[in-house]
């Protein structure tokens, strides 16, 4: 008998896995196979509705492009977490009115200000499968053909759902090239910022308490969503209304304890669950250790050339806590793995499974397939350090002119042949992009940057250097450092009208360009176009590869009774468990809720425990009101669950048994970091900012009764 085909195998799985509720970022069609699993946890809604993303409470979840976040009325009112909005705070930041530093809050909507050109939030209408149609094709074929294959029904299938105005849409890849969805999004681009409390609340511990639990910080802040005057999405505009959602969260007034209920929706970025053995190892032994000093030197190359400025220091805010929050993810996650002794057991497992394959009947082309995707794995690696480098040798404004040159060719093309990012579809995020990057750059500190990533460029073996990359920056550190002031001294691109110019010229005329950014993108853009050909040749045949693998590893879990999931793509799950302790090691026992008693603990009055003092004299008054826990007796700030989360849960809805908003998703905790390739349920929790904090703070500390009347919460 052959080996099961995976929709058969599939739905073995989530009937022999149902009782396993803890673990599984799940999609939302998968719920309703879970309803036991989700009754048993202690969810007192309809299962079976949670299959529809029209309908409360997944309708009220939507995407920042990066982060979750969900609607709270109807009146298109967001909440999402403080680090989300953070490149908002900081487009709306000078050094005279810094919102980062004092907080922002909209007393009147006339009062709120755009979160910048580029920002969208995203609400998914429709969720289909589309398998067949995108493999039609590609079928028979190998290597660049069979990405080319799928990649053309993919824009076929874009295009035509695009032609419903006012939506963005995207083809995903479930289970690794086994199923394809198509995601459809209504796009909302006139998005205003309401309310920010303090960086001294919104992140108190700053990368001290990164990833780290006790935590004791409000990470939070609202949008809104604006469309025009008919209704449909509309670029910002004074006279935008606000957009009306199919569906809003209540937030919850009742307490939260260990043992509750709780559910997560959002969008997970990425996990590698379903990753070979020899790619954990490679991850484990190489390109962590590896990350964690090319971000570290990164960073200290901003800190060096920000300090004593404090205008350049609100210009790469955003940046450097993007930076130093996926550096510490990186620390994490090698730590975790390690821990976990991750290579060992994945390389144990995936024996087994090969194991137990062989003994099956009619595997052997199963078999061939997996074999071919460890060739294609090791041809892979051959020039990894150069591929983890070369991206950091394009920031900002060279970026920029990167991008230029590149949509400018992209243009000469029918559209539907032009590549994915410089479709007419994508030319008005392009165009706010550049605008945006006015308030996100410094001449001095990005030749800061890339003299660091040159120093690494410089280190690789001759073999992975790029000749078009040499001929640009120099052979040696100290050629690079005179390209460099030539460079940026010969660009006239920091202007933004000149970049939006730029924009509209066609490939002659970014050619003949006597811009040195522009002329430097046009000698690196063959040796662009070269890798990334040879990029999409390998990912091709992975795409092609992969399924084999998938489709043997989710029959050996079946046959242990074991549940399966897609890994997390930036695509719309749900995860449930409850709220829950954490052991984090012998004799460590943690319980899930802090108080504020922690931040007066903690304050020190140096940043980044510096708490403000209208939080410390309400602490003091202990005039918490309904929002303080009948237990404990005091005002909650955070809790923890054992939810299933990775990046981009970032601003998440945490769910009580009734569908209500108790939290907000904001981190993981330190010893659950690598859970984005291994899921440990001894150590894996999720990190929520309690909705009574928010409450409190929105009452008394910050005051926005406005916003809790919108709501329809308490103002006291």
């Amino acid at each position: 008998m052959r080996i099961r085909t995976l929709a058969a195998s599939l739905a073995l799985t989530l009937a022999a896995g149902a009782a396993q509720a803890d673990e599984g970022m799940w999609m939302p069609a998968q719920l309703p196979q879970l309803s036991n699993a989700l009754r048993g946890a202690g969810f007192e809604g309809d299962p079976a509705a949670l299959a529809d993303v029209t309908r409360a409470p997944l309708a009220a979840v939507v995407s920042l492009g990066g982060c979750t976040a969900s609607f709270v009325s109807a009146q298109g009112l967001v909440v999402t977490n403080h680090h989300c909005a953070m490149g908002a705070i900081q487009l709306n930041s000078t050094p005279e009115n810094n919102l980062i530093e004092n907080g922002f809050i909209a007393r009147t909507p006339a009062e709120e200000v755009s979160a910048g050109p580029a920002a969208r939030i995203y609400v998914t209408v429709g969720f289909d499968k589309i398998t067949d149609r995108i493999l039609a094709d590609a079928r028979g074929k190998t290597g660049r053909a069979y990405f080319d294959a799928v990649d053309a029904a993919k824009k076929a299938a874009v295009a035509q759902c695009e032609a419903d105005a006012g939506h963005r849409c995207s083809v995903a890849d479930m289970y690794y090239g086994s199923e394809f969805y198509l995601i459809k999004q209504l796009e909302l681009k006139d998005v205003r910022l309401v309310y920010a409390p303090p960086v001294s609340i919104g992140n108190y511990g700053d990368e001290i308490d990164n990833f780290v639990w006790p935590r004791h910080v409000g990470d939070f802040s609202f949008y809104r969503a604006y469309v025009g005057k008919d209704g449909k999405p509309a670029p910002y505009a004074k006279d935008n209304v606000p957009y009306q959602p199919p569906a809003h969260l209540s937030v919850s007034t009742a307490p939260v304890k260990a043992g509750d209920f709780a559910m997560i929706a959002g969008y997970p970025g990425v996990t590698f669950r379903h990753r070979t053995a020899s790619e954990f190892a490679s991850q484990i032994d190489w390109l962590l250790p590896n990350r964690v000093a090319l971000l570290d030197g990164m960073i200290q190359a901003i800190d060096k050339a920000t300090a004593g400025h404090p205008d350049k220091v609100v210009l790469y805010a955003s940046t450097v806590a993007s930076l130093k929050n996926n550096l510490k993810r990186a620390q994490g996650e090698l730590e975790g793995l390690r821990r976990s002794d991750a290579i060992r057991v994945r390389g144990e497992d995936e024996k087994a499974m090969l194991a137990w394959l062989g003994k099956q009947p009619g595997t052997k082309a199963e078999q061939a397939g997996i074999r071919a995707l460890q060739q294609q794995l090791d041809a892979g690696e051959a020039n990894r350090a150069r591929d983890l480098v070369l991206p950091f040798l394009r920031p900002g404004l060279l970026g920029a002119a990167v991008q230029l040159q590149r949509l400018a060719l992209e243009r000469g093309k029918p559209d539907a042949q032009r590549e994915s990012g410089y479709q007419q579809r994508d030319e008005a995020m392009i165009a706010g992009g550049l605008k945006q990057l006015q308030r996100r750059f410094d001449a001095d500190v990005e030749k800061a940057t890339l003299r660091y990533a040159l120093q690494r460029y410089y280190a690789l073996p001759q073999a992975q250097r790029v000749a078009e990359f040499d001929a640009v920056f120099g052979a040696s550190e100290a050629e690079a450092a005179q390209r460099l002031e030539a460079l940026y001294a010969g660009t006239r691109l920091g202007d933004e009208a000149v970049r939006l110019a730029a924009m509209q010229q066609d490939a002659a005329a970014l050619a003949a360009s006597d811009d040195s950014l522009l002329r430097a993108a046009a000698t690196l853009q063959p040796a662009l176009l070269r890798l990334e050909a040879e990029a999409k040749q390998r990912a091709g045949e992975l795409l092609r590869l992969r399924p084999a693998y998938m489709q043997a590893l989710i029959a050996y879990r079946t046959s242990q009774g074991k549940a399966v999931y897609p890994d997390a793509n930036s695509t719309l799950r749900v995860s449930f468990g409850k709220v829950s302790p954490l052991s984090a090691r012998d004799g460590v026992d943690y319980r899930p809720l802090t108080t504020v008693a922690g931040i007066v603990e903690k304050h020190t009055g140096v940043v980044p425990f510096n708490a403000p003092k209208p939080l410390l004299e309400a602490i003091a008054k202990g005039d918490f009101g309904s929002t303080a826990d009948p237990e404990l007796r005091t005002q909650t700030v955070d809790f923890l669950t054992n939810l299933d989360t990775t990046g981009g849960n970032s601003g998440s809805p945490v769910l009580d048994a009734q569908g209500k908003l108790i939290g907000l998703n904001f981190d993981s905790n330190w010893e659950a970091v690598s859970a984005s390739w291994m899921y440990d349920p001894r150590y894996k929790r999720a990190i929520h900012v309690d909705m009574r904090y928010l409450r409190w703070l929105l009452a008394k500390v910050y005051p926005a009764r406005n916003l809790l009347q919108e709501m329809q919460l308490p103002a006291e």
